[in-house]
């Protein structure tokens, strides 16, 4: 039997490398996502693999820090397809690392902390009024870990912190409604983060580092000595979102092979 067989699934920044992982795993498991992103291109592009797979997909545009369109849109789910009953956020937060923290840019440090918990907030909020209402639901967040202490990760720390807290204080209220809550760490996605990582820091681009180079770094870094892929971050979510994940709630999963302590 399929993990998600008749839900409906809402995933915010659902065009990136992870969003299409997730959808597209999401959608072999039974679910109908609707892709959330600012740009409809890439979010188009998902849709069409997924409807390819056989699965089903419907696309919106819109920012996910922009409340009424946020609002709006989560009871346009509901309206068409009767349940709102997961919210996956994985939206950017232009995280600057790689820059000592005395040499970093005000605005560099503060944007990760204000758009991540901002857009964690909104989306979180707009489902569990939904699902609240409905009796059941499961908010699942992504971010790194780096709360615990990471040197040279910019205002990632800070952000993580701050959306580990809200996690677990939204679940503590919602959670006597049937609402779970909870979150992944998800660095060391060598996939996602290495094009990233070497884009926002040509120091390390001059140096002659690659994406493969970044790889074995995050995998000897890794209890397994190996990094997680896209593919198995998705199959932990679509667990975690699933009915057989039980009561599972207000808690993040490490799904970085110990990269960093749970």
């Amino acid at each position: 039997m399929m993990l998600l067989a008749k839900k409906n699934i809402v995933i915010y920044g659902g065009s990136g490398p992870i969003g299409n992982a997730f959808a597209l795993t999401f959608a072999r498991e039974g679910a109908r996502v609707f892709l959330v992103g600012r740009t409809r291109k890439p979010l188009e592009r998902t849709a069409a693999e997924v409807e390819a797979a056989g699965g089903s997909a419907h696309v919106a545009v819109l920012d996910a820090l922009d409340e009424r369109s946020v609002n709006e849109h989560v009871q346009e789910v509901r309206t068409l397809a009767g349940s709102v009953d997961v919210s996956v956020n994985l939206v950017s937060r232009g995280d600057v690392q790689g820059i000592p923290l005395i040499d970093m840019a005000t605005d560099d440090f503060v944007r990760p902390i204000t758009a991540g918990l901002t857009a964690a907030f909104v989306t979180a909020r707009a489902a569990a009024r939904v699902m609240a209402d409905q009796g059941d639901g499961v908010i699942l967040t992504l971010n790194s870990g780096s709360a615990h202490g990471s040197p040279m990760m910019g205002a990632s720390g800070p952000a993580d912190a701050a959306t580990d807290t809200f996690i677990r204080n939204l679940a503590a209220e919602v959670g006597p409604r049937g609402v779970r809550v909870l979150g992944l760490w998800t660095a060391g996605l060598p996939e996602s983060f290495a094009p990233r990582f070497l884009e926002h820091n040509p120091t390390r681009r001059a140096s002659g580092m690659s994406a493969e180079d970044i790889d074995r770094v995050i995998s000897g870094l890794s209890m397994l000595g190996r990094a997680p892929r896209l593919a198995d971050v998705a199959e932990t979510a679509a667990f975690l979102v699933s009915d057989r994940a039980g009561a599972i709630t207000g808690a993040f999963v490490n799904a970085t092979s110990g990269i960093f302590p749970s």
